[in-house]
């Protein structure tokens, strides 16, 4: 008796596998988006987002904000529990608060916020990573609010800025604002909590900030810190929608592109009513067309342009 074929799901499940197995997908790609998949397999876009949920769930692969669904680092696998008869490895004793220390209750919270959102970050929730009672973190760390900020200053620690420093003031800012935004990026949940209107102490951060505006020359104070902050509050405010991705999917469930395609029918619905002429226009574009990195890269460049009317030309206006 012939055996029943695989749904059509787990066909799909099996093959995008096979490229990851292979290496055809290294970790980091992004995999066949829902669109991706009912073009080349084609398949319904609920089966197209089954596909996606059952390779999440199977840890295969992951959702980044901002970029997609991509394929995911190996995890290393477990320790074998100590075979009947076997000598025990040593184990480190432990402390009574779990070896704690400012340090690494930062980098436990920074852990949290990047999988998880700033919103899901508690002392509770710390703790947890350490199995000791939240007490044992105020021993350390004040309370949440100065946990965040260290975690905030801390992060700044990644950037480095170019050595040597670009030497014309444009490529100069244009750096700053890429190293920011690749620092939104591996932490989503920084651009948010940063505030232009009620700014925080946090010397790595101005020290970013002042060299990206070093080669602004012949502008008066007031006006270079203008520029500094337009800049800062353009990549902050870009960057904001990489948190918003991660905690939709927290709730939801469903990364940017399983949600996208769950509302595709609606939004077909309202560009066939003929009164959005401009998104009905560009709703076949490439997948990449419209993203966040689109929309950093048009808006940088746009804003920069500004600049240059007010640096390069007679300064009147500064």
């Amino acid at each position: 008796m012939a055996q029943p074929s695989a749904p059509p799901y787990r066909r799909i499940v099996a093959e995008i596998r096979r490229r990851i197995d292979t290496g055809e997908l290294a970790p980091g790609d992004r995999v066949p988006s829902t669109r991706r998949i009912t073009q080349e397999w084609g398949v319904a876009m609920a089966t197209a987002t089954k596909v996606l949920t059952t390779l999440r769930q199977e840890g295969v692969v992951r959702a980044v904000p901002g970029v997609g669904t991509v394929v995911a680092e190996p995890q290393p696998q477990p320790q074998q529990r100590t075979a009947p008869g076997a000598s025990p490895r040593e184990r480190r004793p432990r402390d009574a608060d779990g070896g704690l220390s400012r340090e690494r209750i930062v980098r436990a919270g920074i852990k949290v916020a990047d999988t998880e959102g700033l919103r899901a970050l508690s002392m509770r929730r710390v703790a947890a990573e350490f199995g000791v009672s939240s007490m044992a973190l105020y021993r350390h760390v004040a309370g949440k609010d100065e946990l965040e900020l260290l975690m905030a200053d801390a992060v700044f620690t990644e950037v480095e800025m170019p050595d040597p420093a670009p030497d014309g003031w444009r490529e100069r800012m244009e750096a700053g604002a890429r190293l920011q935004w690749a620092l939104y990026r591996r932490h989503p949940w920084l651009a948010k909590y940063l505030s232009i209107s009620r700014p925080q102490p946090m010397p790595r951060a101005m020290a970013l900030i002042e060299w990206t505006v070093g080669r602004v020359e012949g502008m008066p104070p007031v006006t270079l810190l203008h520029m500094a902050v337009t800049l800062l509050g353009f990549v902050m405010s870009t960057a904001a929608g990489f948190e918003d991705d991660l905690e939709a999917e927290q709730e939801t469930g469903m990364d940017q592109d399983q949600w996208m395609a769950s509302l595709e029918p609606q939004f077909e619905g309202i560009f066939q009513s003929g009164a959005y002429p401009m998104y009905a226009a560009v709703s076949g574009s490439p997948e990449d067309s419209f993203n966040h990195e689109t929309l950093f890269e048009f808006g940088l460049a746009r804003l920069l342009d500004g600049m240059a009317v007010l640096v390069e030309g007679s300064g009147e206006s500064a």
